[in-house]
């Protein structure tokens, strides 16, 4: 990626999430991820938590309800608006900061807590993010991060809506790689200890039909939203019945869904003088 290539990529990711309504998925369709995350960080009061692409606070919130001093950073800034607007309705102070996953702004070894929750998967440079998570957490901190698995629901809508994207940039790698351990643990690599990686379920039930799945994250799910915008309308009506079909496949009944997701949490080894700024490709 080029130095000129890198001002218009990050426009665009900060445009597609303020697509849709990704507050309403994430309130209505995944609002336990964030507390997961956060009991699993052993948050408390206290501690200096960075959010890592926070979107609107799914784990910001919770994480400030804990006690702890929160930073929410994300690279969109309405969905850090939505995430102040929730965080007054539930009576409780953090920060909301405009950052780049991949040049967060905030000092080396700044943070007892850094995670992210389905967040940095969608920073495009995996290696130049994970130096980002690294660098800013203190030695000892607690890394957490959730990330939809490749194998699951979500990892395999993106893989069904692959065909009909445009090409990513050069170097970038798909999001659901953070979903697996493999490639978590290389990323990491011996940055981190104790490192460990469970798959879970999070149930999704909101949906009556496959359509109604479909219907709902053509209208609200920027990435989705996306890639409809740039078909015609033999096109959109094939993505229309590829996504159908896969709701339907995961359906357990009456529109029950379990999506997968990669719970890693991980201790910040010490010596962050070690971290060198990753390149990107």
């Amino acid at each position: 990626m080029t130095d000129t290539a890198a001002p218009d990529l990050k426009a665009k990711h900060r445009a597609l999430w303020a697509l849709g309504d990704y507050p309403d998925v994430a309130a209505t369709v995944i609002p336990d991820l964030g507390q997961a995350l956060v009991e699993a960080c052993a948050v408390s009061a206290g501690d200096r938590v960075l959010d890592v692409a926070a979107g609107s606070g799914n784990a910001s919130v919770p994480a400030a309800l804990a006690g702890a001093v929160v930073t929410a950073s994300d690279l969109t800034p309405e969905l850090l608006e939505a995430g102040r607007a929730r965080a007054e309705a539930d009576d409780v102070l953090l920060s909301w900061e405009v950052g780049d996953a991949e040049a967060l702004p905030y000092g080396d070894a700044s943070f007892d807590v850094v995670m992210s929750c389905v967040g940095v998967m969608f920073a495009p440079f995996h290696r130049v993010a994970a130096a980002e998570l690294l660098r800013v957490a203190r030695s000892g901190a607690r890394i957490g991060l959730i990330a939809w698995t490749p194998e699951g629901f979500i990892g395999r809508m993106f893989a069904t809506m692959r065909p009909y994207a445009p090409a990513p940039p050069p170097g970038a790698q798909p999001p659901p790689l953070w979903g697996d351990e493999a490639h978590v643990r290389d990323l990491l690599a011996d940055e981190v200890v104790d490192l460990t990686a469970v798959r879970r379920t999070v149930t999704v039930d909101g949906f009556a039909t496959a359509e109604a799945f479909r219907d709902y994250f053509k209208a609200c799910y920027g990435p989705t939203i996306a890639v409809y915008r740039g078909l015609d309308e033999a096109r959109a009506a094939a993505l229309d019945e590829d996504l159908a079909a896969l709701a339907r496949g995961f359906d357990e009944g009456d529109g029950l869904m379990r999506w997968e997701y990669l719970l890693v949490t991980a201790r910040r080894a010490g010596g962050q003088g070690s971290i060198r700024p990753a390149r990107m490709a």
